[in-house]
């Protein structure tokens, strides 16, 4: 991308380091990639893989008919892939690979499109298989409402290459938002597009299937405060997890979660083909300041997760989604928009 353009990206973990709308990036994250690698506990930007969010037990149940432990990193449950997942990983890019436009994004402007890859090996934190793994970003603008929005197309595929029969796979981008411009997501207004949830225990593993989430209405203001509401929970768009393909990139998009802050006038949508998303309001993130960059503390900013199910690899009706078997190709898209009023 262009030194002018609104995003930016690394090699490591194909972060997501700059969205710029109006002046003001919109994702949190560090200045230089070596920051990245010492102070990114909240994994801010990264690409994650090979299973996000949790995996019950730090293990696989039966997969190739077996059972395989995983890296603990998460009251005794596998987070975002383990210790040293994707997201922590030097991927092969940014690479150019032409003009390319957006499924569902009509009207597009621009579309410059890079890409990233990245082999996973057998036995990658206890997963099973090797994995041939890309990123594309395509960037580009689209009117929304007569404003001219920015636009970030995610496309993640992958193939089983070797290894192993099957293996799980379920990846996200974590970028972390904050459109006040401020400390804080104070002042920020959200509505979810589902008000189905997966409940959990103590350590965020479901308990069981979709169930209303108490007070959350679709398309009803959310206003996040300093301390309240708090989220950290996995919201559905489908109560048909059996339906749920290992490529969703042929679904239609669909509408997550909207954002705006009436300080800046800065909108946010946040889309994807993915049956679900992890939606969080950043309560636990603990970054120190470091080189120019202030302090990030509890709700400094939120996160949007599309992906599949929590613990799907682990749960058989719902295991599916997460599947992939040789031969097969699992694929995903995420749409960010951005403008300003």
């Amino acid at each position: 991308m262009a030194s002018d353009a609104p995003f930016s990206f690394l090699p490591l973990g194909a972060i997501i380091q700059a969205f710029k709308v109006k002046g003001i990036n919109i994702v949190a994250g560090f200045p230089t990639q070596e920051l990245y690698e010492k102070h990114n506990s909240p994994y801010f930007g990264e690409t994650i893989g090979r299973v996000a969010n949790r995996i019950k037990g730090a293990k696989l149940d039966s997969v190739n008919g077996k059972e395989y432990p995983l890296v603990a990193n998460n009251s005794g449950n596998t987070l975002h892939g383990g210790i040293v997942s994707w997201g922590k990983k030097v991927w092969k890019g940014p690479t150019p690979v032409g003009v390319r436009q957006i499924p569902g994004v009509d009207g597009l402007q621009g579309g410059e499109s890079v890409q990233f890859t990245l082999t996973s090996e057998d036995g990658d934190e206890g997963f099973p298989g090797t994995l041939d793994v890309k990123v594309i970003y395509t960037a580009g603008t689209q009117q929304v409402d007569g404003k001219e929005a920015i636009v970030l197309g995610i496309e993640y595929e992958a193939q089983l290459v070797g290894g192993a029969d099957e293996t799980v796979i379920n990846m996200t981008n974590h970028s972390y938002f904050n459109l006040s411009g401020d400390e804080t997501i104070d002042g920020t207004q959200v509505r979810l597009g589902a008000s189905q949830y997966l409940p959990v225990d103590s350590t965020g593993v479901p308990t069981a299937g979709p169930t209303a989430f108490p007070g959350v209405e679709i398309s009803k203001n959310i206003d996040l405060g300093v301390k309240e509401p708090a989220f950290d929970n996995c919201f559905t768009t489908t109560a048909d997890p059996a339906a749920v393909p290992i490529d969703t990139r042929a679904q239609p998009l669909q509408l997550h979660v909207t954002a705006s802050h009436p300080k800046t006038g800065i909108h946010l949508q946040v889309l994807s083909t993915e049956p679900s998303f992890q939606f969080y309001t950043g309560d636990f993130t603990n970054v120190p300041a470091v080189e120019g960059v202030g302090a990030r503390g509890p709700r400094s900013s939120f996160a949007v997760e599309p992906g599949r199910w929590v613990n799907a690899a682990n749960m058989p009706e719902w295991k599916s989604m997460t599947l992939l078997k040789t031969g097969e190709t699992y694929g995903a898209r995420i749409v960010y928009k951005a403008w300003a009023e």
